[in-house]
């Protein structure tokens, strides 16, 4: 009687048959791994170099009564200020424009930009 039949054979539990689950039963018993990796934004930032300072005013004349803010002092090549500006325009969720070489920032952005500004290495923001 060396061969079963497979009609002996019961069906296998569930909607399929899975070769692997008996050995979920068995994961408790393996020894432990090597611990996790450390995240790497678990290491102190360098401080971000930026400008020195920058000084932050609202503005309304010469632009019919709207409401922008502007960004002056901050020391940066032309090049370096469309970087700046593309990204505080994508942090505050508004447009603006390189002029001379300030930033002008469309709305009243004077409690937001600081923090952003600072986040970017501004070591000195003055709000005006």
């Amino acid at each position: 009687m060396g061969k079963r039949d497979k009609k002996d054979e019961a069906p296998p539990p569930g909607p399929f048959n899975n070769p692997f689950a008996a050995l979920s039963v068995q994961r408790d018993a393996l020894p432990a791994g090597p611990p996790p990796p450390e995240p790497r934004g678990s290491a102190p930032k360098p401080e971000p170099k930026g400008p020195a300072r920058a000084v932050v005013r609202m503005e309304r004349k010469g632009r019919g009564g709207k409401e922008v803010t502007v960004v002056e002092q901050l020391g940066l090549p032309a090049a370096q200020l469309d970087t700046w500006l593309k990204a505080l325009k994508g942090g505050l969720g508004c447009g603006g424009v390189v002029e001379d070489d300030t930033l002008v920032l469309q709305g009243d952005q004077r409690d937001r930009l600081p923090a952003l500004l600072e986040a970017r290495g501004v070591r000195k923001v003055t709000v005006g």
